[in-house]
């Protein structure tokens, strides 16, 4: 049973070629979002999309058969998202977006009605604060990954801390595609809430969280690095 800031579901990769956009939102993840946030409004929104690569044979495909860390979505599911009908006439997006796939998130974020403004990079780093170069890529060896920033509405600045705010996070990865926990300090401080959290992993105080992940219990499933959410979270428990 999921208490109220909780929204977990299971979907199916979506098929391109039997489907278009228009039959998206009607179907899959669109409906189940929709009909999970029940008519509720958000003045702010973080979303991590189960991004389809077009290469598969590398470990850059998370839905490779080697790896199965989580099912994917085509990019006409993910334009099909409802968020335009769960935030408020004034709102903030951020969403996570690889650098290879930069051209398709600038067009979700627009899709989903907002206009970019700016972006936040992660750095992903070592124990030692060196950049941590175990990440892929096919040009280059990516040690960044991207937040791209967006309004929707008049007058929709960042709050005051904003203004403040360097657009650079630096911290340890952990499993694969988790995201820094540093992100909802920063968030919480920059934008207005209410706050939803779209494919979140695990559950966060003050924010609804919708997602196969979205469970308190939340654990990787899969062969990951030493240092991940699991081992993070007993490092604190002893440290308590």
């Amino acid at each position: 049973m999921y208490g109220p800031n909780q929204c977990s579901f299971a979907w199916e990769p979506f098929n391109r070629c039997n489907h278009v956009q228009t039959a998206a939102r009607n179907s899959g993840p669109a409906k189940a979002l929709l009909e999970a946030m029940g008519g509720r409004q958000f003045r702010t929104i973080l979303a991590d999309p189960p991004w389809r690569f077009q290469h598969k044979a590398g470990k850059v495909a998370p839905e490779h058969r080697r790896l199965s860390r989580y099912a994917t979505m085509t990019l006409d599911e993910i334009y099909a998202l409802p968020v335009a009908g769960l935030v408020a006439p004034v709102a903030h997006l951020y969403l996570w977006c690889p650098n290879a796939l930069l051209p398709d998130g600038l067009r979700v974020l627009a899709e989903w009605g907002f206009t970019y403004k700016a972006n936040i990079v992660w750095h992903k780093v070592r124990k030692d604060g060196g950049s941590d170069g175990r990440g892929v890529g096919f040009y280059f060896r990516n040690v960044t990954e991207l937040i791209l920033f967006g309004t929707r509405g008049k007058n929709a600045p960042t709050l005051a801390p904003g203004r403040r705010q360097v657009n650079l996070i630096a911290t340890r990865k952990r499993e694969h595609s988790r995201k820094p926990d540093e992100q909802y300090q920063l968030i919480e401080a920059c934008s207005p809430g209410p706050f939803l959290e779209l494919f979140g992993r695990g559950v966060r105080p003050g924010w609804v969280t919708w997602g196969d992940q979205a469970e308190e219990s939340y654990e990787p499933r899969w062969k990951t690095y030493s240092h991940n959410s699991v081992t993070e979270r007993e490092k604190l428990f002893v440290a308590v």
